[in-house]
């Protein structure tokens, strides 16, 4: 018997079960254009960086999701950065379901959190984007 794989997505919107997560909202990173694509991970780790790193107001949030059409792998994250796909990290034009939420996850340490945001600072500070579209 094969399983459907666990999705994740992190973020600081508060949802609920059934909602949509779009292309075309404004994106949680770089220059906040609107998105072309919505990401997903098989990884709680992966989902929790994006709840922790996401901008916006309130606390960060992991949603279990479902894709209604078909996903690829992120290339953000995915050959050139990282060979092959080690954090399960993917993307897709067509929107999520929302099927649950992560209540109880542990976040990154204080100071990893500080060292990932001074990383993608320096990123910015030398023009590199957080997201390739």
């Amino acid at each position: 018997m094969t399983h459907a794989p666990t999705y994740y997505h992190g973020t600081k919107a508060d949802l609920a079960i059934g909602d949509l997560i779009e292309p075309g909202r404004v994106s949680n990173y770089g220059k906040r254009t609107p998105a072309k694509f919505v990401y997903l991970s098989e990884t709680l780790d992966a989902a929790t960086w994006g709840a922790e790193l996401a901008v916006g107001e309130g606390r960060g949030r992991i949603y279990l999701v479902e894709p209604t059409g078909p996903i690829e792998d992120d290339p953000n994250l995915t050959d050139k950065k990282f060979p092959g796909n080690p954090t399960k990290s993917y993307r897709s034009a067509h929107p999520f379901r929302v099927v649950g939420e992560v209540l109880q996850w542990d976040g990154h340490s204080p100071e990893r959190l500080q060292e990932m945001r001074a990383h993608l600072e320096t990123l910015r500070l030398a023009g590199v984007e957080a997201i390739e579209e």
